[in-house]
This record gives C-alpha cells, structure tokens and sequence, in this order.
C-alpha cells in the first residue's frame, strides 16, 4: 500500500526530529569534557559543528573572542553530575 504524500512529510518529520534529539542527546553528554578543554584552553580540539550547535542550544556563547558555559550550559552540566547517596 503506497503511503500519501502527507504520511511521508510525517514520517520526515518524525526522523529529522529524531535526529535532533539525538544530536541533542550526544552534546549533553559530550559537554563535561568540553568544558575541561575550555578550562586547559584546548578549545581546538572540539569540533566546529559541535560549537556551534553549542551556540545554538545556549549552553556555550561566544565572549571577548573566547567561548565560555552559559548559565543553561551549567545547568546541563550539573544534570549530568551522578547524584551521590547519602
């Protein structure tokens, strides 16, 4: 059974954003060794892609030349800390 054109703009739509979230998914996890290489100033070891898809979440901004964690991007990171039992 063939599928209409509206099921198939659906069923793209489903993967890109599928795609998104994955993408998003690998950067929040990647993020804690980003900053360690922000921090020893190895910003050149992260992939551009990566930084600007960084910009474009707002975990990362540009400033002075340099990138720095936004307050969202630590929030992100503190997400990712484990949690320790008490």
């Amino acid at each position: 059974m063939a599928s209409t054109p509206q099921q198939q703009q659906q069923t793209r739509a489903a993967l890109k954003a599928a795609d998104a979230a994955e993408r998003r998914e690998r950067l929040r996890r990647a993020l804690p060794a980003t900053v360690e290489l922000l921090q020893s100033r190895q910003a050149d070891r992260i992939d551009d892609s990566d930084i600007d898809a960084y910009v474009s979440l707002n975990w990362l901004e540009w400033h002075g030349g340099g990138l720095r964690l936004t307050i969202t991007g630590r929030n992100v990171c503190a997400q990712s800390l484990p949690t320790v039992a008490a």
